[in-house]
Formats: structure tokens, sequence, C-alpha cells
């Protein structure tokens, strides 16, 4: 990046004219005195000003960026490199080093592969019913009380972020016990589906609250309500997925209401207060004009039926079309996408007469091509239909589950686990199918932030609700819920908040790698 700074040039007259005395000259006849006076004048001038204006909002756009490095202040990249699995069989990422070390944007488009004349010239229709600017992501836009989203928060907040995470990989690290956590006080938000308000469940030990990620190189910035509502200022952000997304989606709900002083401005649109069944939900945080939702998409491409030979419907999934309904969504300014769960259940696995692509219904088709015809599908999807310009795209990683002596459906348990696995005893491996979705996001257009949370996540087998699922539970309830353990969701308070912390500190980044000296 060029040097934006002025450059000092000397101008000559031709003719020399015979100075006039000035009121500088006849106080300080040296040239040298002069220049030390105003060298004092604008030194008590700058102080002034730095003391009575304090705030970073008070000073111009390009201001701020002197206080970071040009190198830093570049486009990024439209393609991530995603984690993989070593030839060692261990977890790798560059990601993590290539998305927070400062030396990203050094090149081109066409260096890249990337056809520019390709990117689809798109309409984007208004899609919510309260007002939005609909202006970029990272330009930010105007919110009811007129700030300005990227203003929204300090330059020491965004600084500080910055400073815990640069030059690391945030998703390789350990959990350590800290008393300062959970974010939120467990039973405080009445957004929490029962099933997984674990506290209200009666479970009686409550350290699983009280973990933090450490990333061995640095340090996950903790979340900032505040700072994550004034990024947010006058955005919508979606969640689309299974019911581990609802999970997260709850959990940042939570975490962004507690930071809120008048909580009666944070509502659901259409005044639910239980989700688990909901197809789609929206909460207004109405004091920054912004939205935080959530739409359910198990597989994100469409589930469908066909007629048989003898008349009866039989259900399909449609590998070759998106859901339908997340049409509505592409204009939103933040996506965090996930698909995983539902691909394990015996219809899926199985894949005998349920995959079709256009008319044509699958006798058999393992499910690994299946999902990776779905993840292309929606792929393709993404790069026909989303502006990069005003949408940031995240996926979030497969969150392992802990089902021990049993399946979901056979009796697995995780009920009595009270300590996460120990860092030294981890022998899990990279699911086959986030490699899968890693070999389809290289090749997009669209850049994809990748929350991979795999690794982290398998630690903390303490974590699920296991028996906790009810309140008030009977004898027969407390025998049933033994044998039928919830071990794949997670109680909140809980690990879902660290997933909203990387993706908290990815958007702090994104956004100061967009700011424009």
């Amino acid at each position: 990046m060029a040097d934006s700074s002025p450059q000092t040039t000397k101008h000559h007259s031709p003719n020399k004219a015979e100075p006039k005395a000035s009121l500088s000259s006849i106080f300080f006849p040296s040239r040298k005195a002069s220049t030390f006076a105003y060298g004092i004048a604008f030194a008590l001038a700058f102080t002034s000003f730095w003391v009575f204006n304090p705030s970073g909002y008070s000073f111009p756009f390009s201001f701020n960026t002197i206080f970071y490095s040009s190198q830093e202040v570049t486009n990024t990249p439209k393609i991530e490199s995603l984690p993989h699995l070593g030839s060692n069989g261990s977890l790798n990422s560059e990601m993590g080093a290539s998305q927070f070390s400062g030396k990203m944007g050094n090149q081109s488009s066409s260096q890249m592969g990337i056809d520019q004349s390709s990117k689809p010239m798109i309409s984007w229709p208004q899609e919510s019913n309260h007002t939005r600017n609909e202006s970029s992501f990272s330009e930010g836009s105007s919110g009811e009380n007129g700030y300005v989203a990227l203003k929204s928060i300090s330059n020491e907040g965004l600084l500080s972020g910055l400073k815990l995470m640069n030059g690391c990989d945030l998703f390789d690290g350990r959990w350590v016990k800290d008393d300062s956590y959970p974010l939120y006080d467990a039973g405080s938000c009445p957004f929490i589906d029962e099933s997984f308000n674990c506290f209200l469940n009666s479970r009686p030990d409550n350290g699983y609250e009280k973990y933090r990620w450490q990333p061995k190189d640095c340090n996950l910035p903790r979340m900032n309500g505040r700072n994550m509502l004034g990024l947010l200022r006058g955005k919508r952000l979606v969640f689309v997925g299974d019911s581990l997304n609802r999970n997260m989606w709850e959990s940042l709900v939570c975490l962004l209401r507690n930071s809120v002083d008048d909580k009666s401005r944070v509502f659901e649109t259409s005044g639910r207060s239980e989700f688990r069944t909901a197809g789609a939900c929206s909460f207004i945080f109405k004091d920054y004009n912004c939205s935080v939702e959530f739409v359910q998409s198990p597989f994100l491409v469409q589930e469908s039926e066909v007629l048989t030979t003898n008349g009866s419907k039989k259900e399909t999934l449609r590998l070759d079309m998106i859901q339908r309904s997340l049409d509505n969504y592409k204009s939103s300014d933040v996506l965090v996408f996930n698909t995983g769960h539902w691909w394990t259940h015996e219809k899926t696995s199985r894949g005998q007469g349920y995959y079709q692509e256009g008319d044509h219904v699958y006798d058999q088709l393992n499910v690994k091509e299946a999902y990776g015809k779905a993840i292309a599908t929606w792929a393709r999807w993404l790069d026909a239909n989303i502006n990069p310009e005003k949408t940031i795209v995240f996926f979030r990683g497969y969150s392992p589950n802990h089902f021990s002596g049993g399946r979901w459906n056979t009796g697995g348990q995780c009920h009595g686990r009270t300590e996460p696995i120990q860092y030294e005893a981890y022998k899990g491996k990279y699911p086959a199918k986030m490699r899968i979705l890693d070999s389809v996001i290289r090749e997009m257009k669209t850049q994809i932030f990748y929350l991979n949370i795999t690794k982290m996540t398998d630690f903390r087998r303490d974590a699920h609700p296991s028996v906790y699922r009810k309140q008030n539970l009977t004898e027969e309830d407390r025998q049933l819920s033994l044998r039928s353990q919830d071990c794949s969701h997670w109680c909140l308070p809980g690990v879902p908040d660290t997933w909203n912390e990387l993706l908290y500190a990815h958007l702090l980044r994104y956004t100061h790698q967009r700011r424009r000296p």
C-alpha cells in the first residue's frame, strides 16, 4: 500500500521579491525560532484536542487508519486456506495463520484464478419489515440513532481485540478453567429452549460453564456484546442450518441481550418463546435496528416428495435444489451456515431410494457422495446470489457428539461426565464430510469464513444436556431420559457461547481489514 502521508515539496519562484515583514518575523527574527514556535503551537493544539475529544468517533474516518500498519489495511482474498487432515492424521489449519497474520490482500484476482467478469448482476430487494440501509457490511449503515456501524465500536475496543489474536490460529488450543465465565448468568435468559436450559432442568453441577477456549499462541477476544451490536447496527445476521445452529443462535441472542440495558427492546417478532418447532425466527434489537435470525434448514437443500408406483408419496432429498426459503435471506449482511447431523440419521446413511436429482431418484447413493452434491449445490447458489461487497458468509464446522455405549436412538449415554477430555488424551479425527466441504469451498468465488470448531468442541463431553432436558420430571420421565440422552446439543450457557466468541473475533478482524485509509 502506498504511503498516504503528505509529501513535503519546495517551490522556487524565478523572481525572488523582497519579503514583506510579517508578525512572525517581528517576534521570531530567525527561521529556526519561527519553526520551533510553530511546532510548539501545533503540539499544544493536538494535545488539547486529544484530551477533550478522546473518542474515536470524533476523528475523520481516514484518520483512524494511522493506528494500523499499512500492511494490514488491505483487501482479503476470495478463498480461505481451510483446515485439512495432515499426512500424520492430525488436524492442520492454515486458515488461522492466513486469516490473522496481517499479510493478506497482496494477490490479485487473476493470480487466484477468479474471473471477476463472471460475477452475476443482481438486484437486491428489501426483504424485511423494518428499515435498513442496504450498504455493505464493510461500509456500515445508519441506524435509528444515526450512528455508523463501524464507528459504533471504538478504536480501542477493535484494536485491543485484534492485538489478542494477531497472527494466530484461533482453533488450535485447549480449554482452561476460568471463574469469570459464563458470559451471562445461568437462568437469566428467557429465550433458551427448555431442552438446552440445563440450569432450569436442575443439573446439579455447573463446572461446564466455567471454561474458556485458550488458543496456543494468542488469546481469543472475550465477547463484548455492546461492541458486537455496534458492528451489527442496521444489519441482518442470519443462522441457517439444523438444531445445532439454533443452539448457537439462542446463545448469541442471550449474549447480546445481556449487554442491553432495556431488555424490553429485545423481542422476537412473532412473540413466541419456544423455537424448537419454528421454521424461522427473528429477534430484533430495537436500539441498534438489527436482527439476529434463525432459519431451519438441516440439509441446506430441498426436502421433497415423489409419487411411487402405487400412488403413495415418498420423501426424497433434492441434492440439486437449494432449500426454497433461503432466497429470502440472500441479501442478509451476515450468514452463518451449517449442516451435518442429519446426514448421520438412518435414512441419509443408508441412502436407499432417498436422494434425488431432477426426476431421477437414486436406488442407492453413498452418503458422502450425496453430501458432496448437496454442498456443491449450496456453493453454486452462493456464487450466483450473494453480493460479496455486502454479505459476509460463515460456515460453522461439525459439532461432535459424545454418545457412549450406543447411538442417539440406541441407548447412547454421556450422563455423569463433568470434565472435558484431557488434551493429551484426544484421539479425534477430522470428519470426512468436513474434508468434502473443504474441497468444495476451495473452488468457490464467494469468500467463506470457516469456523472450524470440530476439534475444540470434541473435547467437551461434559457440556451436553444428557438427561437434563426437561423440568419437573416424573419418575417415568426420569427413567426414559436415562435411556434417551441428548449428547449432541449443548447446555446454555456453554460451548456455543465460545463459537460466538469466534464469530465475534472474525467480525472484528474482517471489519479491520475492510477499513479504507
